[in-house]
């Protein structure tokens, strides 16, 4: 019975605390950078930004356990990304760096064969030109970017590896890596 009361009480306070993050940021940034605007309440809990980590009934008397201050991390300016694993952030795409030598020997192989103008295991399909539909990589005109299978390993079909080059198809300049079929890149630091 212990254990069921715990769960209904966790749970009641995560949709206490998700409706009043959904309050505050409803507000939007104003509530956020002002002192003179009333923080959100829902259901008798109340969440700023100065005390985020904490919610109290109302009645109860603020505790003196340290809380984070989030106003500090609120600013206009933008901020570069830094992606968890630690990689760093390329400045002129945007996208993670990939050392060469944490790609999968397949990718190492295809970087190979560019390098060496082929021969491609789908020369229907490799060295054509990507077009960038997703808007992922930088904007480039038409024919700047060309795509090449990975081979990957028990796969029936091309799979979803590739590596997309960037610039003229004979000497890329850029060399991008996406293992989900165009969802997400990688600059690749050859």
């Amino acid at each position: 019975m212990a254990t069921a009361a715990r769960k209904r009480t966790f749970w009641g306070l995560v949709v206490v605390v998700a409706l009043a993050v959904l309050t505050w940021y409803l507000q939007g940034d104003d509530a956020a950078t002002t002192s003179d605007s009333s923080p959100p309440t829902t259901a008798g809990a109340t969440l700023t930004p100065s005390d985020a980590g904490t919610t109290e009934d109302a009645g109860d008397e603020p505790t003196d356990e340290p809380t984070d201050d989030l106003t500090d991390d609120l600013t206009d300016e933008p901020t570069e990304q830094e992606p968890t694993d630690g990689a760093s952030i390329d400045p002129e795409s945007g996208l993670p760096w990939i050392s060469g030598d944490d790609l999968p020997q397949e990718a190492s192989n295809t970087l190979k064969l560019i390098d060496e103008g082929g021969p491609f295991p789908y020369p229907d399909n490799d060295g054509v030109v990507f077009d960038n539909r997703e808007g992922l990589l930088p904007d480039q005109p038409s024919g700047y970017y060309h795509e090449y299978t990975v081979e990957t390993p028990g796969s029936d079909d091309r799979g979803a590896r590739r590596i997309v080059t960037g610039g003229p198809a004979e000497a890329p300049t850029e060399y991008f890596w996406t293992d989900d079929h165009y969802r997400s890149f990688e600059r690749i630091d050859t």
